[in-house]
C-alpha cells in the first residue's frame, strides 16, 4: 500500500478550521476491521482536543459592515458631495483696497507731499440670477447620488460576504466528504490486497486500488486547500484578520424560490444602480439650469472714503462695473450640459438593459442549479443510500462480494458531492438574484460624476 502524500499526515483534525476531518469506522458498519501500516492505524479517529468557535453568516457580515474599507469609502464621498455643496453657495469675499493718487508729486511749498488722494475702499461683487442656490442645489443633489452608490457598495460587499460565506461551507462539506471517499478507497484498497492473499484477486486489481487511494489522498489535500482558500478570501472581504473558528450554517435554501418574473421586477424598480442614474439625471438638469443663468452678469460695486491733501477734506468714492455679455453667454457649456442631460437619459435606458441581461443568466443558472439539486436531496441522494445500505445487508448475508457494496458506497458519496456542489451554485446565485446582482466588495465605491459632467472652474458651481 503507498504512503500518504506530503501534507496528509499533518492535517491536524483539532486544529482551527479542520475539526472533526477523519471520520471513524464505526460510520460504516460491516467493513473490514482497521488495518495497521507501519504501525499506524489508518482508519482511527483523532480527538478533538480544544472547543472551536463558530461563524455564523450574520457575524461575517455585522464584520464587514465595521471594517471593510470600500463601505467607508462610500460614505465619505457622501460628505464630500457636501462639503462641496456648502463650497458652492457661499457667497465671494469682500475686496479691502487701498488708493493712494499723486503720492510725492511735487506742489508749492511741498516738494514731497503726500499726493492728491488717499483712502479705503471695498469692492463686493453681488452674485444674480440665483446662481449660488443653483450651484448648491447640483451638488446636493450629487450627494443624493452618493447615497445611492453607498447603498449600492453595501449590497455587494454583503452579497460577495454571502457568496463566499456559502463557498467556504460548500468548501468544508466537500473537504469532509472527500475524507469519507479516502475512507472508502482505503476500505477499497485493503479489500483488494485481502483478496489477493486468497487468490480471488490479481495483481493488477491491487495496483488499480492503490491508485484510486492514492488519488483519494490527493483529493482530500486539494479539498483541504481549498478550504483554506475560501475561508482566506471570505475574511478578506470581511477586513478582519481571523484565524481561528469555522463557518457554520445550512446550504439549503430556505423559503419558496423566486420566479424570473419577480426577479426582474425586484431589480428594475430596487435597483440602488438604477436609483443613481435616476439621480444624476435629475443633478444633470439642475446643471443645464445653472449654466443657463452663468452668462447673466454680476454686479460688481465698490466704495470707500479717503482724504483729499488738494482740497484739504474728507471725500467719498464709489464705483459700480457690469460685464457685458455681447460675445459669451455660455453658449457651448449651456449646449454641453444639455447633451449630458440627454446621455444620461439614454445611460438609464442602458443600464436597464445590462440589469436585464445580467439576470438573465444568472436566473438560469440559479433556476438550472436548483431544479438538479432539490432532486438530488429528493431522489438521488436518498436512492443511492438505500441502494448502499441493501448491498451492505446483502453482503453480511454473503450474497454479494465486498468490491459491489464498496462501488454502490462510491456512487452514495458521488450523488452527496454532486448534491453540495449545486447546492453551492444555488446560493451563489440565489444571493446576486436577491442582491440587485451587485457584487465585488473589494471594488473601490464608483463616484457620483461618470463621464459626462462639468466642472468648469475651480470653485464649484
Amino acid at each position: 500500500m503507498p504512503s500518504a502524500p506530503y501534507g496528509l499526515e499533518q492535517l491536524d483534525p483539532s486544529g482551527p478550521l479542520f475539526p472533526s476531518a477523519r471520520i471513524d469506522g464505526s460510520d460504516f458498519g460491516g467493513t473490514p476491521a482497521p488495518v495497521y501500516v507501519d504501525g499506524e492505524m489508518i482508519a482511527e479517529e483523532f480527538p478533538v482536543e480544544t472547543e472551536v468557535q463558530g461563524y455564523r453568516l450574520e457575524d461575517f457580515l455585522t464584520l464587514a459592515a465595521q471594517n471593510n474599507p470600500t463601505i467607508r469609502q462610500a460614505r465619505l464621498q457622501i460628505s464630500a458631495q457636501t462639503a462641496k455643496a456648502l463650497q458652492a453657495g457661499l457667497y465671494p469675499n469682500p475686496t479691502l483696497n487701498y488708493v493712494g493718487e499723486q503720492i510725492g508729486v511735487d506742489v508749492e511749498g511741498d516738494k514731497d507731499s503726500p499726493g492728491e488722494f488717499q483712502g479705503m475702499t471695498v469692492t463686493q461683487r453681488f452674485v444674480t440670477a440665483g446662481k449660488l442656490k443653483l450651484s448648491r442645489e447640483k451638488y446636493m443633489r450629487r450627494a443624493h447620488i452618493s447615497e445611492h452608490l453607498a447603498m449600492a457598495q453595501q449590497f455587494r460587499v454583503c452579497n460577495d460576504v454571502r457568496i463566499h460565506f456559502y463557498r467556504t461551507l460548500a468548501a468544508r462539506e466537500i473537504f469532509e466528504l472527500r475524507n469519507e471517499l479516502l475512507k472508502t478507497a482505503e476500505d477499497s484498497a485493503v479489500t483488494a490486497r485481502e483478496l489477493y492473499n486468497q487468490g480471488q484477486a490479481t495483481r493488477p486489481q491491487v495496483r488499480k486500488s492503490n491508485i484510486a487511494l492514492q488519488r483519494a489522498r490527493l483529493d482530500v489535500l486539494s479539498a483541504e486547500n481549498h478550504y483554506r482558500e475560501s475561508f482566506r478570501r471570505l475574511i478578506a472581504i470581511v477586513g478582519v484578520d481571523l484565524t481561528d473558528g469555522v463557518v457554520s450554517g445550512d446550504l439549503m435554501p430556505q423559503g419558496d424560490p423566486l420566479s424570473y418574473q419577480e426577479a426582474i421586477s425586484l431589480v428594475l424598480t430596487e435597483s440602488p444602480e438604477l436609483a443613481a442614474a435616476r439621480a444624476k439625471l435629475a443633478a444633470d438638469q439642475v446643471t443645464v439650469r445653472r449654466e443657463q443663468v452663468e452668462w447673466v452678469p454680476d454686479i460688481v460695486a465698490e466704495g470707500g472714503a479717503g482724504y483729499n491733501f488738494e482740497a484739504k477734506e474728507t471725500t467719498a468714492a464709489a464705483g459700480v462695473s457690469i460685464e457685458l455679455p455681447v460675445f459669451d453667454r455660455n453658449q457651448g457649456t449651456i449646449r454641453q450640459a444639455q447633451l449630458d442631460y440627454r446621455r444620461q437619459q439614454e445611460e438609464i435606458r442602458r443600464t436597464e438593459l445590462m440589469l436585464q441581461q445580467q439576470m438573465a443568466n444568472v436566473y438560469q443558472k440559479y433556476l438550472t442549479a436548483l431544479q438538479i439539486a432539490t432532486e438530488y436531496d429528493r431522489v438521488i441522494v436518498p436512492e443511492a443510500e438505500l441502494a448502499y445500505q441493501e448491498l451492505l445487508q446483502s453482503y453480511k448475508a454473503n450474497r454479494v462480494d465486498w468490491p459491489t457494496v464498496l462501488e454502490a458506497q462510491m456512487d452514495y458519496f458521488d450523488s452527496r458531492l454532486t448534491r453540495v456542489q449545486q447546492l453551492e451554485q444555488v446560493r451563489t446565485n440565489e444571493v446576486l438574484v436577491r442582491g440587485y446582482l451587485l457584487h465585488g466588495g473589494l471594488m473601490a465605491a464608483p463616484g457620483p460624476t461618470p463621464p459626462g459632467h462639468i466642472d468648469a472652474v475651480a470653485k464649484p458651481r
